[in-house]
């Protein structure tokens, strides 16, 4: 295996692999830079130490400038943007004038251009013909589902450039394809890095973190955890010669933290909420209908985000008018006199409406106040209300999440807090 220089011990900084994005619409903050994200993803899974992530605009001389300072300290540059037949794709270009290569034009891919483009008995443009023309040496990366192939370039030695279009579904074909096998047949793959991520909800990330403060102390395998709005998140990563031996090292940790932890971990991986509650109804054979206010059909819509939810989820009511709850759910005007829309007993006969109207096992209400205006002193901007309605089950409680949150982050944690709770109750009606 190719043994990369260490950090702390090489004079000359070569090491590893660093990531360099281009376009000014990322620069700008116009589109988020997810290739970053998933390339360091693909790289811990091969072993290849990352240490750097640059965002260039399009300019040419600052990204002169980015390559020249990768080639002196990275074995392995990747970039992302800039392969295009537009005026500011200038990846290929600046990457020939830096190291004074001349480009040459590839027949194979003006022959794939003109295929992609129907454009076989004609002469293709000057921008479209640009995209065949590749510093001599390269070797193509073949892009199916687009027009600009990347290429793999060294132009010196113990440097090589691998290149992609900017397009996330371009990038990942290209390296699942061709990029991935030549990293590993060159000997650039080192240890195998593997993870697991262990989902979990209703904990904060700081009494979970003091829940598990000896595994966070751990080496091989590391354990660290990551907060987001929604939920709270564990990875557990290991080093080893194999899979086999990763394996092996995550599965005693993964089985100590869920032990600890008990139902707050809802899932492993690429598993949400939403996926794991329409697995439990579609298990018992049961429906669930939502009355929606204040999260104004975010419930439904995670919910039908699961292909083959329709055989679960039979429809919802945003009910954000008070006329709605009453005409469409049958919630009594008095009950809204005389405890407001958001209260435990509106809630309570908002699921009662949508169960009876939808005629399915289960159904879940919300109503709350998710601001920035609308707050008072007894029920404060942040207060929502919640109810689930079972074969066996009927529980209405609120949550004060705070003032300070904006409203989206309200409406996120509604959402959360009535899925995580959906799943107890199915859990527990028995």
């Amino acid at each position: 295996m190719k043994k990369f220089k260490d950090i702390n011990n090489s004079n000359k900084n070569q090491f590893g692999a660093e990531i360099l994005c281009i376009g000014s619409e990322i620069l700008l903050g116009n589109i988020i830079n997810t290739n970053s994200q998933w390339i360091a993803e693909q790289l811990a899974s091969l072993g290849i130490p990352h240490f750097r992530q640059t965002v260039i605009g399009d300019n040419p001389a600052r990204l002169k400038e980015a390559i020249l300072e990768a080639s002196n300290r990275s074995e392995i540059l990747i970039t992302t943007g800039g392969l295009g037949p537009t005026p500011d794709d200038i990846t290929t270009q600046v990457i020939a004038d830096t190291f004074n290569t001349p480009l040459e034009q590839r027949n194979d891919i003006l022959i794939d251009l003109k295929n992609k483009l129907r454009n076989k008995d004609r002469n293709l443009s000057q921008s479209q013909k640009k995209q065949s023309l590749v510093p001599r040496g390269s070797k193509i990366i073949n892009n199916s589902s687009g027009t600009a192939p990347g290429i793999i370039f060294s132009p010196k030695k113990n440097f090589t450039i691998l290149t992609f279009p900017g397009v996330p579904s371009e990038l990942k074909e290209m390296w699942n394809n061709e990029a991935k096998k030549w990293l590993i047949s060159n000997n650039f793959s080192n240890k195998i890095i593997s993870s697991k991520v262990l989902h979990f909800a209703g904990i904060s990330e700081s009494l979970l973190a003091d829940k598990i403060t000896h595994l966070l102390k751990s080496n091989n395998p590391t354990v660290a955890t990551y907060a987001s709005t929604e939920e709270v998140k564990v990875r557990i990563t290991a080093k080893g010669a194999n899979l086999e031996e990763t394996n092996k090292m995550i599965i005693p940790i993964e089985k100590e933290l869920t032990q600890i932890t008990g139902l707050k971990c809802f899932g492993v991986d690429n598993i949400t909420l939403e996926e794991l509650v329409l697995r439990l109804l579609l298990k018992r054979k049961e429906t669930i209908a939502v009355a929606e206010s204040c999260t104004g059909g975010g419930i439904g819509s995670k919910l039908t985000k699961i292909p083959g939810s329709s055989k679960i989820f039979h429809g919802g009511v945003i009910a954000y008018n008070n006329s709605i709850k009453q005409r469409i759910l049958g919630v009594p005007e008095e009950l809204i006199n005389t405890y407001g829309a958001v209260s435990k007993p509106v809630v309570e006969s908002m699921a009662e409406g949508v169960q009876k109207k939808f005629k399915v096992n289960w159904a879940i209400s919300v109503s709350g106040i998710a601001g920035p205006t609308g707050g008072s002193e007894l029920k404060p901007v942040g207060l929502v209300n919640f109810c689930i309605k079972g074969p066996k089950t009927l529980i209405a409680w609120e949550e004060r999440f705070g003032s300070n949150k904006t409203r989206e982050d309200i409406q996120k944690l509604s959402v959360l807090n009535a899925l995580d709770r959906l799943r107890l109750s199915i859990i527990m009606d028995k």
